[in-house]
């Protein structure tokens, strides 16, 4: 049997929960490309680049973004300001015979135009989400609704990874209600280099 390319959404619970560090992890854990579909403002210093710069492998191949926006905001937002429209049509996986990691903007429900949301294109590029989720007051609850959304939408829930350190009695609890698969935690780290990617290789490469 040949090997079978992976190819997973990494989403988060909102903003700023670690999307893009577990995004290169799991980048380098797998030796995969990386693709960012839409990228809102920081062009000079996108998820992409920040990720490029944090990768050790020469095989992994980073794919250009279908929308640019200008602006460090809401996707659909932005691109109003930029005068263009998102259209979800026109954003297709990049072909590579390589496994692929796509990281989203935001959480499930940051919206993308004025009828559909990031959850919407999950569903339409039909690949398997790995949720983010931070420990903070609120978490579970965000948690939960997200995994629900994908839920009602029928996607399919690779599983979640905790990043930051461990509050066992909300993780307990998210687990066992949703009975989602834990795949594994980011630490706290005083700053994220090479070396600390590269140091989650083992626990991450067998996804």
């Amino acid at each position: 049997m040949g090997f079978i390319m992976k190819t997973y959404f990494i989403t988060g619970i909102g903003t700023d929960v670690g999307k893009t560090v577990v995004a290169a992890i799991l980048t380098e854990a797998l030796e995969a490309d990386y693709w960012k579909p839409i990228q809102a403002g920081d062009i000079e210093n996108s998820d992409t680049i920040k990720v490029q710069n944090l990768i050790s492998n020469s095989k992994t191949v980073f794919h250009k973004e279908s929308y640019q926006l200008t602006q460090p905001m809401s996707p659909h937002a932005a691109a109003k300001i930029d005068n263009i429209e998102i259209d979800l049509t026109k954003i297709s996986i990049p072909e590579t015979e390589n496994n692929l990691i796509i990281e989203g903007a935001g959480g499930l429900m940051v919206p993308l135009n004025d009828s559909q949301l990031i959850i919407d294109l999950i569903k339409k590029i039909d690949v398997e989400t790995i949720l983010v989720s931070q420990n903070y007051l609120g978490s579970i609850n965000h948690t939960i609704l997200s995994l629900e959304s994908l839920k009602v939408k029928k996607l399919k829930v690779a599983g979640i990874i905790f990043n930051g350190n461990e509050n066992r009695e909300t993780e307990q609890y998210i687990l066992n209600y949703t009975g989602v698969k834990f795949l594994g935690r980011i630490n706290n780290h005083t700053a994220i280099n090479k070396e600390v990617v590269l140091s989650y290789k083992n626990e991450f490469h067998s996804l």
